[in-house]
């Protein structure tokens, strides 16, 4: 795909992420057989110095929940986990089919998450990319840690604004069911126009807040974040968005919580199974912003 349409297409394996310090998302590839990858595509359709849209994706290519193991019931659809990184493949794709004029960066977060003897446990600390520490306190929230070293990748490019797209959480379920993606971020204007975009596609989205009490609840005792909220929190949509904030930067960020929109249904213009949810929405979104 990248070879076809001219992108810029790197593969970073484990020991460059090592290098990296990426430690966040190693952490969650190390009980399995399968490597990690961050896939990073680089597609320039205008100046250089124009700073670019940066499109992160989570690409947990199955998820069992590692040591904090999933029921039975259900698992087989954990092959989606992954739908994040295929929202952000085929954007690239089309953005570079379509010749526009703007320059795009599309960064993978590529991991299995599995239960094994070399697997992370609760009450592990893994220090991210940022340099910032995390208490693991449930191995099954591993796609915000995959995340988080993929954000501050990010960061290389100095991006003009961050979209991370992911099936994040299950609450969202709860919260909009199969019917909208939620969106959680630090710039208005910004969401505004994803929701704009959702009306104008089909890809409907719903912005949830992110309050300070919120962030305050990411706070560990023994490291600087911990990647669960105690119980009683609540609000396990806004609680991810939470823990990503401090690794997604300063410019304009949404964060997109797909996990109720990004398979399971049946709509004319998809099949059941995978949905594909995020790539019109952000083609649209992508074509009135450049």
């Amino acid at each position: 795909m990248a070879r076809k349409n001219k992108i810029n297409c790197k593969v970073l394996g484990k020991k460059e992420m090592e290098k990296l310090g990426m430690g966040s998302l190693l952490g969650v590839a190390q009980g399995s057989d399968e490597p990690p990858a961050l896939i990073v595509l680089e597609y320039n359709g205008a100046a250089k110095k124009k700073a670019p849209t940066v499109i992160v994706g989570k690409g947990i290519t199955f998820d069992t929940g590692g040591i904090s193991l999933k029921p039975g019931g259900g698992m087989d659809e954990m092959k989606m986990d992954m739908s994040g990184s295929a929202t952000t493949l085929a954007t690239l794709e089309l953005v570079a089919s379509l010749k526009l004029k703007m320059n795009v960066v599309g960064i993978v977060a590529a991991a299995e998450n599995m239960p094994s003897g070399s697997a992370i446990k609760p009450g592990d600390i893994l220090k991210s990319m940022s340099g910032k520490t995390i208490e693991v306190l449930n191995t099954d929230a591993e796609g915000r840690l995959v995340l988080a070293d993929a954000l501050t990748y990010a960061q290389r490019y100095k991006p003009k604004e961050v979209i991370d797209l992911a099936t994040l959480t299950g609450a969202v379920l709860h919260a909009l069911g199969h019917h909208a993606a939620a969106v959680i971020g630090n710039n208005p204007a910004m969401i505004k126009k994803l929701k704009d975009a959702g009306e104008a596609t089909g890809e409907r989205v719903w912005e949830l807040p992110l309050w300070e009490e919120h962030e305050k609840a990411t706070k560990s005792d023994i490291a600087d974040l911990k990647n669960i909220a105690s119980p009683g929190v609540g609000a396990g949509t806004t609680m991810g968005a939470a823990f990503l904030k401090p690794f997604a930067g300063d410019q304009p960020w949404t964060h997109i919580d797909i996990a109720g929109t990004a398979w399971g249904f049946d709509r004319p213009y998809t099949n059941k199974g995978a949905s594909g949810f995020g790539v019109r929405l952000l083609l649209n979104y992508l074509e009135k912003t450049r």
